[in-house]
């Protein structure tokens, strides 16, 4: 290298920086309709949708604002074919260019899915998916076999779980990929071998979550006429509890997840049995005592029986009727003297209000004259003696005129 180099050095962000400015610098990129089928569909709570557009030769990051994912109005979901609108740009932190849409309109389902509809309609008229067909899980599976990739995290929770709930099983790993172009073989071939080799009372078919490109081999007809095939009966944990495949469809029992699909290939765990020893002597107990509970309600009546006709309990009876009758007469005399005595007061208040005395405590007063009530002016002559009595006491009083 020359010492004095001329060839311009660039930090990453100042690389990126640029190449983002020339993407948002190219009009042609700033107004675009992509065509494409939706995958790795994403809402945080943010309320931003991340997703990315695919067709058969390349894949597009997406991004769509919270402001204009309200404004939608559209129920989006993997493979669903869309034409979506937006800007060209790149996304600095991560270094990937990306399209950031501010419209989507649909253009029906995706050719994967289309796929899957025609794959799904074709086998259930064969019957493949027939309930009738599909076994029963055993309760206490001695051998449990299981077709998933020996290194996902599918694995490692079914393990986990079978260890936790039946640590007696003997469990048998076919390992093949479950995912890409070698997996439908794979899987087909690991169930066949499990079955003639091992002869495991179920089978666990299980991966984790991913796209309908990612799970698409638990979709192939080979793979759906494996199961059907398969001796044991099997149970399926593809992808989360929204993913179904045809896989699901055509087992004899389908799970959310691996670790679910674990749980019911062990419908009775080791807790489960000592619930039951537990539940079976909490009934026998219950049961003596609820005998014995019976015999001594048997000795109660008899008892009951016996007192009821006893000399004693018909003095009891005569006697609790003394004190009834008793009750009553002290109620009747005291009733009696309470009605006298609401009488009396009512006389002693007419007496009260028919007395002159109650005349004088209005204000009135009562004039004598030689001892004779005065009633009338005649009664009366210029200088006579009067004698008055009020409400509280008696005066005396002279005429002086005549009002």
């Amino acid at each position: 290298m020359a010492l004095f180099d001329a060839t311009p050095r660039w930090t990453v962000t100042t690389l990126t920086s640029h190449l983002r400015q020339l993407l948002e610098s190219d009009a042609s990129l700033q107004a675009v309709w992509v065509q494409g089928e939706l995958s790795n569909l994403a809402r945080p709570a943010s309320g931003h949708i991340y997703f990315t557009l695919k067709d058969s030769g390349a894949s597009l990051r997406c991004v769509m604002w919270r402001r204009e994912a309200a404004r939608l109005g559209l129920a989006l979901k993997d493979g669903m074919a869309v034409d979506v609108h937006g800007s060209i740009s790149l996304y600095e932190a991560g270094g990937q260019y990306q399209l950031y849409a501010d419209a989507l309109h649909p253009l029906g389902e995706g050719a994967l899915f289309q796929e899957f509809l025609r794959l799904k309609a074709a086998l259930e008229a064969e019957g493949l998916f027939d309930g009738a067909r599909k076994r029963s899980i055993p309760e206490f599976p001695r051998r449990i076999g299981i077709v998933t990739s020996p290194t996902g995290a599918a694995l490692r929770d079914m393990l986990n779980t079978l260890r936790r709930r039946l640590p007696m099983s003997e469990v048998i790993l076919a390992a093949t990929p479950v995912q890409g172009d070698e997996a439908p073989a794979g899987i087909v071939s690991a169930i066949r071998a499990l079955n003639r080799v091992s002869q495991p009372d179920v089978i666990l078919l299980a991966r984790g979550g991913g796209s309908i490109e990612d799970l698409w081999a638990f979709n192939d007809e080979r793979v759906v006429r494996a199961i059907v095939e398969s001796s044991a009966p099997l149970i399926t944990g593809v992808g989360h509890e929204t993913d179904f495949t045809l896989a699901d469809f055509a087992a004899d029992l389908r799970a959310p997840t691996p670790t679910a699909a674990a749980e019911l290939a062990t419908p009775l765990a080791v807790l489960d049995l000592k619930t039951s020893l537990a539940e079976i002597g909490s009934v026998l107990v219950g049961g003596m005592a609820t005998r014995l509970q019976q015999q001594r309600e048997s000795a109660d009546w008899l008892d009951s029986r016996l007192r009821l006709f006893s000399p004693g309990r018909r003095l009891q009876t005569e006697r609790q009727r003394l004190d009834e009758m008793t009750r009553r007469w002290n109620a009747a005399q005291l009733h009696g003297l309470q009605f006298a005595h609401e009488k009396f007061k009512g006389l002693e208040n007419r007496l009260q209000a028919l007395s002159p005395l109650a005349v004088l405590r209005r204000g009135y007063a009562v004039i004598t004259k030689n001892e004779k009530v005065v009633t009338s002016t005649s009664q009366i002559q210029m200088d006579d003696a009067l004698r008055v009595r009020i409400q509280d006491g008696e005066f005396n009083a002279r005429v002086t005129g005549n009002g």
